[in-house]
């Protein structure tokens, strides 16, 4: 089997193209942090506002949302394993760690969901008050980030089998890793704000 040669000006074009598409995905990253600070700030308002209803630190369940955090710190380390094995240029190994990363964050969004669900079967919705709008809204943004993370990441899964490990394939796993490890910083924000300071 031949290996392709590429000339100086098709390298110089697919780095521009390389260039450009992290350029956009940084824009992007940087739009998602004034999203979440600017829902940090809601929360902070609305803390204190529970209408005589459930307070924050009756809601927090430290266990509880201590496990989330270690499922996701966990998806985030095999998320990491998966680029190295994709720089080494294994594609089986990226498979294997790209699906136990899935796993995982499917883990913490069902870990999540059974979270929000309990709350509510005890009457303490998202329209109870200003407090629990804030939270489910902050904590529920992140959610939507984590299924649109999964959805990226079992396209990739399918992608990778189709084509192998291209210039392309890679590019994008390596953008999808970080968009996975922001979101595990985001989550280690709302476990600070949310949870430790909300059992204080």
């Amino acid at each position: 089997m031949s290996e392709i040669v590429l000339t100086d000006k098709e390298i110089a074009r697919e780095q521009h193209e390389d260039d450009k598409t992290q350029l956009g995905f940084w824009i992007y990253i940087m739009t998602d942090c004034v999203l979440f600070a600017s829902l940090f700030a809601t929360y902070a308002v609305l803390r204190n506002g529970t209408n005589g209803g459930i307070t924050s630190n009756e809601l927090v369940n430290l266990p509880y949302a201590l496990s989330e955090t270690l499922v996701l710190l966990a998806s985030s380390f095999t998320c990491g394993m998966a680029v190295l094995a994709a720089q080494a240029r294994r594609v089986r190994l990226v498979q294997f760690w790209f699906v136990v990363t899935f796993l995982l964050g499917a883990t913490f969004l069902g870990l999540e969901l059974h979270e929000f669900a309990g709350l509510v079967a005890q009457g303490n919705s998202w329209q109870r008050s200003g407090y629990l709008s804030g939270f489910f809204t902050l904590v529920a943004a992140h959610g939507l980030h984590i299924t649109s993370g999964l959805i990226w990441m079992g396209v990739m899964i399918g992608q990778i089998s189709r084509k192998g490990l291209t210039r392309a394939t890679t590019r994008r796993l390596t953008l999808l890793s970080l968009f996975w490890h922001f979101l595990d910083v985001v989550w280690i924000f709302i476990f600070t704000v949310v949870y430790l300071m909300g059992a204080l």
